[in-house]
């Protein structure tokens, strides 16, 4: 009698175990998802780095954390409730069809109630473990890629330039929690960021145009518009590119590996221009994605070997 109650006991055990995992592991899943956790961790990169350049060699462990925290709050909120505001234009888009919201698999209420807690919970953790500035500014990313960048969406293609204003703050984050102002440097690495999401974004916006057409999202200029402004921003992206080094925050190491990667960044540019089909935005995503993290980890370099 006992030994058939153990063995009830071990496969109940079992089954409620093989259930419990069958919905718990999917349901993080889609939660991470949520999170858009490649994009996140491309913008916490540029937090570290915006927090090393504002605070050099004297820098706080604790603080960097208690940052990092705070704005991955912030920065699920804002994925979170974009998803959630785009989740009928996500159904109608091929690349996002399988979302958690669009798929039925997350349900609306509890996306907003995660958006709206882990956002209040990110400004005010930042507030109180780093300082109230960095709680303002993530509030205003918060607000500029929820509120204003989202909608936009569906009016006209200007909603780049809106959106590309959360886009370049990162970095600022991280140079005001080490305790930065926001002076002439922080400017000019929200300058860099700003300046380089509109190439990457214009060939998305025509990698994916079908997409968005068939969503009713404004996010492709056209055929031939699209490329001829991705290349002048190319152009704009080597001068300001080159501000650390006017400014005194990198060398001419700094210097020189930003007019390699900016060359080669135009060149993609006219490429994409020239041409203006898949493979050529495919190409030119993929040379933004390696340019960036090339470029501030350089100046990052260039600057502790300066100072030091």
């Amino acid at each position: 009698m006992k030994a058939t109650v153990s063995v009830l006991s071990y496969l109940s055990t079992r089954i409620y175990r093989s259930a419990s995992s069958s919905v718990v592991v999917p349901k993080l899943a889609d939660y991470l998802e949520l999170t858009k956790p490649r994009i996140a961790i491309l913008a916490l990169c540029s937090v570290v780095i915006g927090f090393f350049l504002a605070s050099g060699f004297h820098w706080s462990s604790i603080t960097l954390i208690h940052a990092l925290i705070g704005i991955s709050l912030v920065a699920t909120s804002s994925s979170a409730l974009n998803q959630l505001l785009e989740r009928e234009t996500d159904a109608r888009m091929e690349r996002t069809a399988n979302r958690p919201l669009p798929a039925g698999r997350l349900h609306p209420v509890e996306v907003l109630i995660l958006g709206f807690a882990s956002g209040l919970l990110g400004i005010i953790y930042l507030a109180f473990f780093v300082n109230s500035l960095t709680a303002l500014l993530s509030g205003l990313t918060l607000l500029f890629y929820v509120a204003i960048y989202t909608p936009l969406k569906r009016i006209g293609t200007f909603c780049t330039i809106v959106g590309a204003v959360p886009g370049a703050l990162p970095p600022v984050l991280g140079w005001t929690a080490a305790g930065g102002p926001l002076d002439q440097f922080a400017l000019t690495i929200f300058a860099i960021l700003f300046v380089w999401q509109f190439p990457h974004f214009l060939a998305i916006g025509s990698f994916y145009h079908a997409d968005y057409h068939r969503a009713g999202l404004k996010m492709w200029l056209g055929e031939k518009t699209t490329g001829r402004v991705a290349v002048g921003y190319a152009i704009v992206m080597l001068p300001v590119s080159l501000l650390p080094t006017q400014l005194g925050m990198a060398g001419d190491f700094y210097a020189l590996i930003a007019i390699l990667l900016g060359a080669i960044y135009l060149v993609m540019t006219v490429k994409f221009m020239a041409e203006e089909n898949r493979k050529s935005a495919r190409q030119l995503i993929l040379t933004s994605l390696v340019y960036l993290p090339l470029l501030l980890a350089t100046l990052l370099f260039d600057y502790f070997q300066l100072i030091g």
